[in-house]
């Protein structure tokens, strides 16, 4: 029989893998750990761990798994699971109202995640999001996929990050995120795909000239839990995760979507010349991008992952 939430103490700790003190990663899991304390009357304590703290993305991430760190906020790695990727799928969402309504509690993306989050021995309790993803560039820019064929541009070094910009016509090179702003520098890429204007604008405004809203990915971080620190919790303490997620989740898709605008707003101040592509534009990058990209997602997260996918996506 389980314990009364007033007389079992848990001391719990929270990580991210991407945000210093002070960044919105940060005081995102700040945020969640204060709520955590506050509704459980001190009897949860989480204690907080910024970017490198514990070690490198993927130590990190084995941290959780293994249940040395209990919550997190995270982008996930693949090394364990490759459905872990349909956090990448291309071109599922066209607006935030859509992308909420799906990583909601009860959404469709919400519960597809659930159970391959479970069989990782984690808990997937929300989305965190970002933004709509573009491609940011220096000297010139591409207005559709044929213009794209003289651009190379650096994709984060994950599954389907390079194909999907293969299928907008560009050259993909993977290069971790320590590496980028020297590659754009010294020409070895013409620019960055794969990130918000916040990324682009905070750390590689002085060598890019022009940010394109392909809207190819939206990005979103993921609030999980590691399965057996969650089920050492009373039924009570249990809810307080779940409830303190939603309301991180809620309050991101508020505030991502305005600090999402105040960048872009910056980006043009600073000279970087901002470009939104009309809908008919996007249209035909994600019917290429879904003929190309969403069957090689099938073959690594497999066929009903991408039946579900396919039912639910916004149809173009």
């Amino acid at each position: 029989m389980l314990l009364s939430m007033t007389t079992m103490a848990a001391s719990l700790k929270i990580a991210t893998d991407s945000g210093a003190k002070g960044s919105p990663a940060g005081n995102a899991i700040e945020y969640w750990a204060e709520l955590i304390n506050k509704e459980s009357n001190g009897d949860l304590h989480v204690d907080v761990f910024y970017q490198n703290q514990l070690g490198g993305q993927q130590e990190v991430f084995d941290l959780l798994v293994a249940g040395e760190v209990d919550l997190m906020l995270n982008w996930p790695m693949t090394s364990y699971d490759k459905r872990l990727s349909v956090l990448y799928t291309p071109y599922m969402f066209f607006n935030w109202d859509e992308a909420l309504t799906a990583y909601g509690q009860g959404g469709w993306a919400n519960n597809m995640l659930n159970g391959i989050y479970n069989d990782q021995g984690l808990k997937f309790l929300g989305a965190w999001p970002e933004g709509f993803v573009g491609v940011a560039t220096r000297g010139s820019y591409a207005k559709n996929i044929a213009e794209a064929e003289n651009l190379k541009v650096r994709t984060p070094p994950s599954f389907p990050f390079p194909q999907t910009l293969q299928a907008l016509g560009y050259q993909a090179t993977a290069i971790d995120w320590g590496e980028v702003f020297t590659s754009i520098q010294t020409g070895v890429v013409d620019g960055d795909a794969g990130n918000v204007i916040y990324f682009d604008y905070e750390y590689f405004r002085d060598v890019l000239d022009y940010y394109v809203r392909t809207k190819h990915l939206f990005s979103t971080g993921a609030l999980t839990m590691n399965s057996e620190s969650f089920e050492k919790l009373t039924d009570e303490q249990q809810e307080i995760v779940r409830s303190s997620a939603q309301k991180v989740m809620e309050k991101q898709f508020q505030d991502g979507k305005a600090f999402d605008a105040l960048y872009v707003q910056k980006s043009k101040e600073s000279g970087m010349e901002y470009i939104e592509p009309p809908e008919s534009t996007i249209h035909d990058y994600a019917t290429v991008v879904r003929e190309k990209v969403w069957p090689l997602m099938e073959e690594a997260v497999g066929k009903e992952i991408m039946d579900t996918i396919k039912e639910n996506a916004t149809a173009l």
